[in-house]
């Protein structure tokens, strides 16, 4: 270990026969002076934790979303008359946004404010102040000992304007913390060259807004491990005191394998990487117009809408998590509200199932199936608004809109549905066909992948398998 790090200074000799174990608060206490030369309280001391609370780690790498491959296509069966049951429809259109009435009144122009950065952040013009200082912080040495004195030069930095203008903008914008983390991110490297000293920047950002993040060596290269309270596939995970903390960077995969870092946590930082997107983030509009077509009962319809390319670029960014963020994550309203009054327009009157039938043919027909790891290269599960963008998707994609579709026009209780290599999803309805059963409800069977199945039928090698999951729409 000592040898992995480099030659390490008399204070790390002073402070490494302290228990490896010791938590931060059980740290300063043993010390026989008071650390109080930063202005955060919280950092008197940390420095040196940092500097001799080091331990090694073995990296779990999280299994891939699905077990076994998806099938490179599914044969579709030959379409029959859907059943023309149920109450009709009448779908109930969200109330129309109004815009508040211009004031005729003159308001007096603000002066534009001069910021010393200036970001794009997807479609954002956002600015930031930095002290010119910072730019002079380097990582050195490259261990244990460089980690704490880059944290110190922080500390004592001028940092709290531009941690206030992050908080300002996750208030205003209402940025999740996965946009907050990526503002963090590109704040870093619009500051620094070096991409160690731009993570160890993320770090310092972070901890100060609450997260809870430690910084890791890995060889001698930086790594952070960010509290998750889901799971993120197909990545290095870390586990300490029952919490699991992820790399959610770019990472070599050899070299994480076996990290070293601190057992402790920054004093007030508890807060989890939440990835839930329930509420979208108020991103600039860049519209463009996607047109769709496909055929139910012999007949051929067209669906028309706009989507926002900054709300699909900011989700596209996403890793892979729990599909439960997925099916419960907002859709963009403007895209919703078009495809809503397209879909009551060709269903109104209609009887429940033959609506419920028609929308889940818009969802198998619209778009070419294709495999994600021939798409893209690698799994990825998409948010309804990506699937609706993108000309091909597979069964997961598909599950989640349709899902997050009838759940909003309808007002049913839906499921995803998974199995080994395959998602679909069920109904809380009386219908006949097939079913699962899910807290003791029986759930009727849809499909979005198997053309031209009607609700109640799903293809046939997973009629009698019994599902790894099923996910619940709140």
């Amino acid at each position: 270990m000592f040898k992995l790090f480099g030659h390490f200074n008399i204070l790390f000799f002073l402070f490494v026969t302290l228990s490896l174990h010791a938590s931060f608060e059980d740290f300063k206490k043993s010390q026989s002076r008071a650390y109080t030369h930063f202005s955060d309280p919280r950092d008197n001391g940390f420095e040196s934790y940092l500097q001799s609370q080091w331990e090694e780690y073995q990296a779990y790498i999280t299994p891939a979303m699905f077990t076994k491959p998806k099938p490179k296509q599914i044969t579709p069966l030959v379409e029959k008359e859907p059943p023309k049951v149920g109450p009709a429809v009448l779908i109930e259109l969200p109330k129309e946004f109004k815009k508040p009435k211009v004031l005729k009144e003159k308001v007096k122009k603000k002066k534009k404010t001069s910021y010393d950065i200036n970001l794009d952040f997807y479609g954002l013009e956002l600015g930031f102040s930095k002290d010119e200082k910072i730019l002079s912080y380097r990582f050195s040495p490259r261990s244990q000992v460089g980690i704490g004195a880059f944290f110190a030069k922080l500390a004592k930095s001028n940092y709290a304007p531009a941690l206030q203008q992050i908080q300002n903008y996750k208030r205003a914008f209402l940025l999740n913390d996965w946009a907050v983390y990526l503002l963090v991110k590109k704040l870093s490297f619009a500051l620094y060259d070096s991409v160690e000293e731009a993570r160890m920047y993320q770090w310092f950002i972070l901890t100060k807004l609450g997260y809870d993040v430690k910084i890791a060596l890995a060889a001698d290269d930086i790594y952070l491990l960010h509290y998750v309270a889901t799971t993120i596939y197909q990545q290095p995970r870390y586990q300490f005191s029952g919490k699991y903390y992820y790399i959610i960077s770019d990472y070599d995969l050899q070299k994480v394998k076996k990290i070293y870092t601190y057992k402790g946590n920054y004093p007030k930082a508890r807060k989890a990487l939440d990835f839930s997107l329930t509420q979208l983030p108020l991103l600039p509009q860049n519209r463009i117009v996607k047109e769709r077509t496909f055929s139910y009962e012999g007949k051929n319809y067209k669906i028309t809408y706009s989507q926002n390319k900054n709300l699909l670029n900011f989700m596209g960014s996403y890793p892979q998590v729990d599909y439960g963020i997925y099916f419960n994550a907002a859709m963009d309203k403007q895209t919703y509200n078009e495809l809503a009054k397209q879909i009551k327009e060709y269903c109104d009157g209609k009887k429940m199932a033959d609506a419920l039938n028609f929308v889940l043919r818009f969802v198998q027909k619209a778009f070419l199936y294709k495999r994600d790891d021939l798409q893209f290269g690698k799994e990825k599960v998409m948010f309804a608004d990506e699937t609706l963008f993108f000309d091909a998707s597979d069964c997961e994609d598909r599950a989640v809109l349709y899902a997050i579709l009838v759940k909003r026009l309808f007002h049913f209780s839906v499921i995803g549905v998974k199995y080994s290599d395959h998602m679909s999803t069920a109904l809380y309805i009386p219908l006949q066909g097939e079913s699962v059963t899910y807290r003791g409800r029986r759930y009727v069977l849809a499909d979005p992948t198997y053309i031209n199945a009607n609700i109640g039928h799903e293809i046939k090698r997973y009629q009698s398998v019994q599902p790894e999951q099923f996910i619940y729409l709140k």
